[in-house]
């Protein structure tokens, strides 16, 4: 018999509906139970984090650093551009949008986070080997000093790191997510705060749906001014593949049928085959909209401060750090918790948070990010005809 595997999505809807009615009807000693899981899954998950950060950001930096000279720097400075236009096109519209309905609540107070929240029974510390920062550092050190040298020993003990994390993320964190979501909404269903949350949660999905295809449009009336070829027909073309990154929630995934895509757009064999993998694992633009509203909602949610000088640095630095997003679901946001963690301050309450609402929206997100690299596909196209560049 084929074993029965309900995707992250469903089992999240799930933890949440479960978590709503143990805080509504079960003793005050269950959701504490509860509180006691997510109070050691999240210690855990702030000593995973540094490593995810080593283990992901390191090879990405050194794999593109071997890449095809010229071809490569280019496409990678428009992948991170087109990033950063996304960070702050949603920065723009969440900070002029979301303080009409988004309003503080103490359950999520950076300074007062068990004010309504039931306590852990117990807590097990689990310090992390070394900083968010540090990490970061050294990752950039391992990246840049493995893609200069010739010798693959380095390079080949850290993939087999990447093998590891990526092996806790597939097998530990991500099966224990839906738990630990469900123990945040039970205490918040206690703390009697659920309701506004759920709210929020619908009109947020709402504005990041809608900034998406916004930018879709964007990057695909930019690529068909430049190259010359019809936007109409490029977004109609897309249409398969935007289709398919919606079931398959992978960018990796949607790859043959992006190609494909962009065969159907005029772009030259060797252009798509070296620039549609590429951006897959480098531009993230749809990933770096969600993330950027969903942490401004989680700030406001929680009475923090949210500033242009803050979230500048942290969409600059979150750029960078999509291209050690793991390929798996949710992958991004578990790339993304280090600088939420170290940039924006946020606790395990607000993480919780973000990765409850990064997940409800995630097939979407990457639909976005597959439909932009087929308008960098473009603009790349007509950059090396004119350059005569070819792709190795």
């Amino acid at each position: 018999m084929k074993s029965f595997n309900l995707g992250l999505l469903p089992r999240l809807i799930a933890a949440i509906i479960l978590g709503i009615l143990i805080g509504a009807f079960l003793p005050a000693p269950v959701v504490r139970l509860f509180a006691t899981f997510n109070s050691i899954f999240g210690n855990f998950l702030s000593f995973a984090i540094p490593l995810i950060i080593v283990g992901f950001v390191a090879p990405g930096i050194a794999e593109l650093g071997n890449g095809a000279g010229k071809l490569l720097a280019i496409t990678t400075v428009i992948a991170y551009i087109s990033t950063l236009i996304s960070g702050f096109f949603a920065f723009t519209v969440s900070t002029n949008v979301l303080p009409k309905f988004i309003h503080y609540s103490s359950s999520f107070s950076a300074a007062n986070p068990e004010e309504k929240l039931l306590k852990p029974f117990f807590t097990i510390e689990i310090p992390p080997l070394f900083g968010v920062m540090s990490a970061l550092v050294i990752a950039f050190i391992l990246g840049i000093g493995m893609a200069s040298l010739k010798e693959k020993n380095l390079y080949n003990v850290v993939s087999e790191f990447q093998k590891i994390v990526q092996m806790v993320i597939e097998k530990l964190i991500i099966p224990l997510l839906p738990v630990h979501i469900a123990g945040i909404f039970a205490n918040m269903t206690h703390a009697g705060e659920v309701a506004r949350i759920l709210s929020v949660f619908g009109k947020v999905f709402v504005l990041i749906i809608a900034m998406h295809l916004t930018i879709i449009l964007f990057q695909f009336f930019v690529a068909s001014l430049y190259s010359g070829k019809s936007m109409i027909m490029a977004l109609r073309n897309q249409i398969p593949g935007y289709l398919t990154a919606i079931g398959t929630q992978s960018s990796a995934a949607t790859i043959p049928v992006n190609l494909e895509c962009a065969k159907n757009n005029g772009v030259s064999e060797g252009i798509r085959e070296f620039v549609v993998p590429l951006c897959a694992t480098i531009h993230l633009s749809g990933s770096t909209i969600t993330l950027t509203t969903c942490s401004i909602a989680v700030m406001m949610l929680s009475g923090m401060p949210v500033t242009l000088g803050k979230m500048a640095g942290f969409i600059l630095m979150l750029g960078v750090t999509m291209v050690a997003a793991p390929g798996v679901p949710g992958g991004a946001v578990m790339a993304a918790l280090g600088i939420l963690q170290s940039m924006l301050g946020f606790g395990e309450a607000q993480l919780a948070l973000m990765i409850a609402l990064y997940l409800t929206q995630d097939s979407f997100g990457t639909a976005c990010n597959v439909s932009g690299d087929n308008a960098i596909a473009l603009i790349v196209d007509k950059i090396a005809s004119r350059m005569k560049l070819k792709a190795a």
